[in-house]
Formats: structure tokens, sequence, C-alpha cells
């Protein structure tokens, strides 16, 4: 029966397999309801909407994810609802569970997936696509969304690449972008007066009220039509679609007032090993510094703050739910929020004589200051600093609007280091618009001053710089949406020259460490992020091909995306450089322009062009407009502080 539970038929298989923890559930502040919890209708009609929301990834990385865990908690809140879990499935219990024809199921009470209304997915990673297609053919799920049927679930995807989701448009059935909380709420409604209402037009009627109601966006009603050149010409709804209500452009989901979304209340904790072991507050979100290569900053614009009392809220309710003993103050830029060093000060005093320490992992160079670093270490802790300069050089930092100079980053660590840190971590970024071999070597000697300068303030020889080096990847909705991509040996070339520079220097070698991921991993990436419907062919190829947790180096293949790529896009006149090392122009059609980020499109390319002229943008939290369109376009504005407000102890000492 639907809603039943296959433990019996999963627990065999378990000692078989590697970490089978992660698939028995059981954890703390998990939710388990009944499966009529909504109840019936006066006609015997059901009205429990039920999600099962997957992540797809391994449950290390999926269960802290915070977006996940937020939506679980606001779909449990609603009495007409149910909401469980379900992650990607490693290639030894996949084998074993098409051989004993086991399906896939969920953490809390082991239902089969397909039994669900929505399979919500929320994805922050290209190279996730084919751990979806996965899930979907172990539950059972057709993997193109025309030849599912009624009984299906509906295939919802949102997070951040839900906004180029057309590689995966065959694969879903619909898209929420932007913020999730009530996006899902919306969703919920719609599904549960579809039900009510006896499920009028079927499962395409519920895709059409979904699009006119909820700002989702459905991909099958919309027509793509392309030039003889493979360039898009128009992406458009079908005309008696539009006039059902099915928008042209597909709005992104803006949440206002934080304060109002306290979540997580009650925060998942692992009872498997996970990345990030701590209880973390999001403490605003969206970004206005303008880094052009910055997917996030963009698309969350504008800036929403929380306010101080509301974080000292939430950590204080999740420390006592979870017994965590580190708080993580989240956002793209932590030090950025108008009250942080207010915020840093007053849990500091409130947890001084307790073990919990708190946490930054988001700080720029010129936000940063040694005060609220001794503030976050007050209770003992000490770990390494993290910085990311991105670019080797001022001119390249110009480029990219990445408004740090070298003396900044120089005074910050000279801080560090005579504070008594010894460890300072360097984020750089290889392969941006315009980029020379010079620039990415400068990298080297940005390092070895770091080190000269700790010395010198420290007074000893004991110091540590570990640069770290990411491929830059062009992504929509950025002023870099035209860029050409840097090829992935050119990548490499250009890494191997500042490998060798940091050890050619005995005096630096055992001082600097150099870690850097190679240049093919980012071409994938590059093709799934700006790709358009025809990409969903290679997707589908590597899948069947074996291409599984392709974020994870031990199981990616360049070899093998590139095969498949060559086999499926060549019908098309088409090749992976087309579509990653080409550049746009303004007049091109994009494959994501019908999805409406807030940001417009004019101001993007004069943006592109001013970093094409190495001109600076300032942040417009602080100036007047820049006319990026998000607020007016949005009917939203920046929400910053201060409050005024202090943040006491929760009890004298």
């Amino acid at each position: 029966m639907p809603g039943d539970s296959h433990f019996d038929a999963l627990e065999p298989l378990l000692g078989r397999v590697s970490k089978p923890v992660q698939y028995i559930g059981g954890e703390l502040n998990s939710t388990i309801k009944d499966w009529q919890v909504g109840g019936f209708g006066p006609g015997g009609e059901e009205l429990t909407v039920r999600w099962v929301l997957h992540y797809p990834d391994a449950y290390e990385i999926g269960l802290p994810n915070q977006g996940l865990m937020i939506l679980y908690e606001v779909l449990n809140e609603r009495p007409d609802a149910l909401a469980e879990r379900t992650y990607a499935i490693w290639p030894d219990l996949e084998a074993l569970l098409r051989q004993h024809e086991v399906p896939q199921l969920t953490l809390e009470a082991h239902r089969r997936v397909a039994d669900f209304d929505v399979l919500g997915v929320s994805l922050s990673t290209e190279l996730g696509y084919t751990n979806l297609l996965t899930t979907l053919d172990l539950s059972g799920i057709p993997l193109l969304a025309a030849d599912r049927g009624e009984d299906d679930p509906v295939v919802l995807i949102g997070g951040h690449v839900s906004f180029n989701p057309e590689p995966v448009a065959d694969f879903v059935d619909a898209v929420a972008i932007g913020d999730g909380e009530e996006a899902v709420l919306a969703v919920t409604d719609v599904i549960g007066s579809w039900k009510a209402g006896g499920r009028v037009g079927g499962r395409h009627g519920l895709l059409v009220r979904l699009a006119a109601e909820a700002d989702v966006y459905v991909p099958a009603f919309y027509d793509v039509t392309y030039l003889p050149d493979g360039r898009i010409q128009r992406v458009a709804p079908r005309a008696e679609l539009a006039r059902a209500g099915v928008p042209w452009r597909v709005r992104k989901h803006t949440v206002t007032d934080l304060d109002s979304w306290p979540y997580p209340k009650q925060p998942l904790v692992p009872i498997a090993e996970s990345v990030h072991e701590r209880m973390s507050v999001e403490i605003f979100r969206g970004c206005t510094r303008g880094c052009r290569f910055c997917q996030a900053g963009m698309i969350t614009r504008p800036v929403r703050e929380r306010s101080i009392t509301g974080i000292g809220e939430m950590v204080a309710r999740g420390l006592a739910a979870t017994g965590y003993e580190e708080v993580g103050l989240l956002s793209l830029s932590s030090a950025d929020h108008t009250e942080i060093a207010e915020i840093a000060r007053g849990l500091a005093d409130r947890y001084e004589a307790t073990q919990v320490g708190l946490s930054l992992p988001s700080t720029r160079v010129d936000a940063f200051n040694i005060d609220l670093a001794n503030e976050l270490t007050r209770g003992g802790r000490r770990s390494g600093l993290t910085f990311a300069p991105e670019g080797g050089s001022e001119r390249i930092r110009r480029v990219i609007n990445k408004m740090v100079t070298e003396e900044d980053l120089i005074a910050t660590v000279a801080a560090a280091y005579a504070a008594g840190w010894r460890q300072v971590k360097l984020y750089f970024m290889c392969g941006l618009p315009t980029e020379t071999d010079a620039d990415v070597l400068q990298i080297a000697e940005v390092a070895q001053r770091v080190i000269d300068t700790g010395r010198k303030v420290a007074g000893t020889r004991d110091i540590r710089c570990t640069v770290s080096i990411g491929g830059f990847v062009p992504k929509a909705h950025t002023p870099f949406q035209w860029a050409g991509q840097l090829a992935a040996e050119d990548v490499d070339r250009r890494l191997h020259l500042l490998r060798d520079a940091i050890r050619a220097d005995r005096r630096y070698a055992s001082a600097i460490g150099f870690r850097y991921h190679d240049g093919q991993p980012g071409i994938v990436e590059g093709l799934l992020s700006r790709g358009d419907r025809r990409v969903g062919r290679v997707i589908e190829a590597v899948w069947r091909d074996g291409g599984r947790f392709d974020g994870w180096s031990e199981h990616f293949s360049f070899e093998r995306w590139m095969r498949c790529a060559a086999e499926t896009l060549a019908p098309y006149g088409l090749d992976v450089n087309w579509y990653t090392t080409r550049e746009r122009d303004h007049a091109e059609v994009l494959p994501w322009d019908h999805l409406d980020s807030g940001l417009d499109k004019d101001w993007l390319w004069a943006d592109w062009q001013d970093a094409l002229a190495e001109h600076e943008v300032d942040d417009c939290r602080w100036t007047p407009c820049f006319d990026c369109g998000v607020c007016p376009q949005l009917g939203t504005s920046i929400e910053i502080g201060p409050t005024g407000r202090t943040l006491l102890p929760l009890t004298p000492r």
C-alpha cells in the first residue's frame, strides 16, 4: 500500500554496504507523520500533500544543507502536509537495490519515493545531475517528464542551479527559482486545492495551476526555437498556455523580513559523520558587493539582514535542540552584517563560560578585524583563518570587482599573525576573464609576502600559508555570463607554472601549501552551467554510461563526459567548446533569459563592459542605487540595520 514502510526489504542489504547508518534515519529532530495527516474531504478526497525532499549527493554532504533543512521544517509545520528526506545512494547500495528490486526509500519511514506527491530536489551544483537521474530511476519514476503518468510525483527542483535549469528541462516537471520557504508553501496550497477539488485536469491541469498560481517554471510548457548557427532564437510559452496564465517570464521568489522565518528551529543532527558538525544560523541573505564571477551574490539580491535579537534567539533555541558546541554564523560575507561586532560580542558574552565556539565561515579581507576575531575565539578555540582575494594581481581584482588591495590583505594577515594565529588560507581563482600568466604568477609573490609579514610580526618562522586555487566557471545571471571559459589545458598549464614558482624559493617552499583542482571538472561544470536543452542528451548519455557522483574526484571521468558530449552534440552541429570557451555577444538569446532573477540584462552587460575596462563598482548598500533592477522589479528593498538592540546574556553571571 502507498505509504507503507519497506525497511524489511532494505535491512538485509545494509550489512553489505559501506556506511549503512546513512540509510536508516532516526536523526535527532527528524519527523515522522501519519500518511493521512491531512485527512479526507467530504467526498473522500485525500487532502494530505506529501513531499520527499532530495539532496542529490551523499548523506554526509546533504544532511547539513541549510536550505533543505529549512524546507523540511517549514513543510512539516503544516497540519495538512508531510515531508521526508532521501539522499543520493552510493553505487554499492545502488547495485544491491537493483539486484533485489528494492526501490529508493525515504529515511524517516522508509516509504517508496514514488508514493509521494512531490519529489523536491535541492540542487547546489550542476555536477549532481547524474545523481538526480539515478534517484529517478531507482524510485521507478520515468526519467523523462513527458513519460510520467497521473500517479507519478511532480519532480520539482530548486537551488542555485535552478536559475538555468535548461540542461535538465526534459527530466523535471517544474522549477522554483529563488527563496524556497514561500515557494514550497505556495506549491502545497495549489496541490492541496487541486486534490480537494477532485484533481481537475489531471497532471496537466495541476502543472498549469502551479505555473499560473505558484510562480513555478514548467519547462514542457515552453517551446524553444534555434537559429541555423545553433544559437537560440526564442523561448516562449505555447499560446494556449499563455492564455491560461503561464507567464512569459518566471519571477524568482524572494523572502523578506528574515526574522519572520527563523528556520531551522529544530536543526537535524546527523547519526553519521557529516562535513559540518555544527549548528548554523543564516545571519543575512543576499550580497551587493558585486563580485562579477559570483552567481550566489547576484541571484540572492537584495541584502536582507536578520536582527541581532533574532539571531540570538535562533542560536539559543538551536543549541538547546541539538547539543552542538559550535555555531556557524552564515551568509555570503558574514562580517558585512551591520551589527556583526555587536553580534559577536553579545554571543561571546552569553556563552563565555560554556564550551560553545563561534565561527564565521565566510569573511572578506576588508571586513575582517582582530577585535571581531578575538570575540569569536574568546572561548579558546582558534583555528586557521581563510580569506578569498580571488585574483592574484590588483588588475585582475579590478576586473572581477573584488575591491581588495594587496595592502589590505597584508595589513589583515599582519594583525592576525601578531594576535597569535599561525595559519592563514588564501583562496584564488584561475581562468578569470582577461587573465594572463603574470596575473596568476603574482599569487606566488602575494603568498611569499604573507609569510615574510607573518614571520616579522610574530617573531617566529613557524608561520604557514595555504594557497587554494579553484577554476573559474562562468555562470548564468552574472556579468560574466557572456565570457569565454579558459580551456582545461590552459588552466592546468597556469597552475603548474604557479606551483613551480611557489616551490622555486626554498625560503618559502615548506611554509606555503598549494592545493588546486585541475581544469577538467570545470569544463564539464561550464557545459552544464550555461547549457541549453540539447545538453540534456549529454547528461543522460553520461548517466547511462555509468556516471555517478561527478562532484567526487574518485568518481568523475572527464573522458566519459567528452565522449558522450561528442556523440550527442554532433547531430546538432555543436561541441563542448561551443558551450564553454565561446564568448557570447549582447544580442544572443541566452538559455535562461526567460527566468527573471530581477537583474536587468542591460545592466549586466554594462557591468561586463566595465570589467573589460577594469572599472570597479561600489557596494550599493552604502552608495546610491546602480540600477541593477532587482528592487523595483521584484518590489523589494535592501533591509539592513543597525537596529540599536542589544544581545544580553541569557542568565546573569
